[in-house]
């Protein structure tokens, strides 16, 4: 159960989480995240704000264009990091409007403005932000909806996660929660 004032953040970011199912993967990265929080340590204050805020910028992406932008068969990937950009103004507004603390609204923006585009973490609480939002992809739903998205078998989907167990994950939970992910989709094939 979240606190209040990320029930409040989630009420806001909602009209902008209704495009590309981003609402049920947010819902699901947001549960990766408070594991992680556990596991490898950040600040909730920062990664929970920044993990339901991450992807509102999608929404100002043209929606004939949102599945050329990312996913292995990307032809427009300029759009992803609009996305970013756009997500992290947005973050901004919804934050202050709650009056969340400015440095934090602003390290939150920069955790966004590079969640997919920049590889190397800039501090714990990006990597476990950037972890939740690739777990996501290994949940049952996520393997199901990519399968469907991206043309591929549910068996190719498994594999394509597999093989990127290792450039995808920063932290050592995160790549442990994947692995155990993985396995139980396997284990649901049979």
């Amino acid at each position: 159960m979240l606190k209040d004032i990320y029930e409040r953040i989630w009420d806001l970011a909602r009209p902008y989480l209704n495009t590309r199912k981003n609402d049920i993967h947010t819902e699901i990265s947001t549960d990766f995240a408070q594991q992680l929080l556990t596991q490898e340590g950040g600040e909730e204050d920062i990664v929970l704000p920044a993990i339901i805020l991450h992807d509102v910028g999608w929404k100002k992406v043209p929606e004939d264009i949102q599945m050329k932008a990312f996913g292995p068969n990307t032809t427009m990937p300029e759009w992803n990091r609009v996305h970013e950009v756009e997500g992290a103004g947005i973050a901004g507004d919804i934050l202050r409007k709650v009056n969340y603390p400015e440095d934090k609204i602003l390290e939150i923006q920069g955790i966004i403005i590079g969640h997919d585009s920049r590889k190397e973490p800039i501090s714990l609480n990006d990597s476990v932000v950037k972890d939740a939002d690739k777990l996501w992809r290994y949940s049952q739903i996520a393997v199901q909806i990519n399968a469907k998205r991206f043309g591929l078998t549910v068996e190719q989907s498994i594999e394509r996660l597999r093989g990127n167990l290792e450039p995808w994950f920063l932290t050592a939970s995160g790549k442990r929660m994947a692995k155990e992910e993985i396995e139980k989709r396997a284990k649901e094939l049979i």
